[in-house]
């Protein structure tokens, strides 16, 4: 087996006892349950910001929470909006002047790695944090007609051959710009080369990398499962390994990255924020709302739908999270060259 660390970004950091804390002061984040009360805020309708274009993973949570949301009439009304861009530092930036404190923005892993590598002025210290909802394995897959049949001989052939053999997926600085990254730094590729070596195509949502796959205008790529499933079953795409701990129920005759011969396991969490500037009451408010869709019986079955995995934490819980989150991102995208 090739020799890796095991990158673990997306574990539950269950240990994990520090808030999170703002960039500029060392402040917690607003709203970030301060001492003393304060009067009980009520919100009515909630606006939900998709920091991509449509298509992809963050894109199916805002619209699948917006259907629970309004379903179950949790809230009155909960339109969606695209704002894609720079792995959604471009949302983040455009959350940094929004007034309106009902304002919810998905986000996740991907964006963490985006701030680091675009430099990005708006961090996510900056936000609200309010509830981290799902986690979900990617999944490399290759074309309908490729050559490649196991992930080692894609792998071998980027070792090989670099620039020749592109790689499409989201964000640079993402989950799926990390997790390659990491399957060249298992074959034994040193960090420092990992950029020149690897041809990497970022995209700001799903369905551009679709395109470039069923197109055969790249050689693979990368994505969540949910993203990528229905080519796989359609039989568009090819799927090589996953790269969870476990298999995927919906995609069972294919192996994990690890049992793939790569000591390598990542997964990609999504959740959603708020602007930095509101009251610790609203901030208590936007968590209730976010609480009532997650233990609802309709995002259960969007969860089992979509292949998501439940990994909901709030509060203190999701502040810890995020700032180690943050912290293992950025260490990981400098072992392996991407800043």
């Amino acid at each position: 087996m090739k020799q890796s660390r095991i990158a673990t970004v997306g574990a539950v950091l269950a240990a994990a006892a520090l808030a999170l804390t703002a960039c500029s002061g060392g402040s917690a984040p607003a709203g970030g349950g301060g001492g003393g009360e304060e009067e009980a805020v009520a919100i009515e309708d909630v606006k939900i910001v998709v920091p991509a274009d449509p298509g992809g993973g963050w894109d199916q949570t805002g619209r699948a929470m917006s259907k629970v949301l309004t379903d179950d009439e949790i809230v009155g009304s909960a339109p969606v909006s695209n704002v894609g861009g720079a792995g959604g530092t471009v949302g983040l930036a455009q959350l940094a002047n929004e007034k309106d404190p009902a304002t919810l923005m998905v986000m996740g892993l991907v964006m963490v790695g985006a701030i680091e590598t675009n430099a990005s002025a708006v961090r996510l210290e900056d936000t609200a944090p309010i509830a981290r909802l799902t986690d979900e394995p990617l999944v490399v897959v290759v074309p309908e007609s490729s050559k490649y049949e196991t992930l080692e001989d894609l792998v071998e052939d980027v070792v090989d051959k670099g620039q020749e053999v592109r790689v499409t997926g989201g964000s640079a600085g993402g989950a799926d710009h990390i997790l390659a990254g990491l399957l060249l730094e298992a074959a034994g590729v040193d960090g420092a080369d990992i950029p020149s070596k690897l041809n990497y195509t970022p995209n700001s949502g799903g369905g551009e990398a679709v395109s470039l796959l069923v197109g055969n205008k790249v050689e693979a790529g990368i994505s969540g499962v949910g993203e990528f499933l229905q080519y796989i079953e359609d039989g568009s795409m090819r799927a090589l390994a996953v790269s969870g701990s476990e298999p995927v129920e919906s995609l069972k005759d294919v192996p994990t990255i690890t049992e793939a011969g790569y000591d390598v396991v990542l997964t990609n969490w999504r959740g959603v924020v708020a602007p930095g500037g509101i009251s610790d009451g609203e901030r208590a408010e936007l968590e209730r709302i976010v609480t009532e869709l997650h233990d609802s019986d309709a995002w259960a079955e969007e969860l089992e739908t979509k292949g998501w995995a439940d990994a909901f934490l709030t509060g203190d819980d999701f502040d810890a999270f995020l700032e180690e989150n943050i912290a293992d991102v950025t260490g990981t995208l400098k072992n392996i060259g991407l800043i």
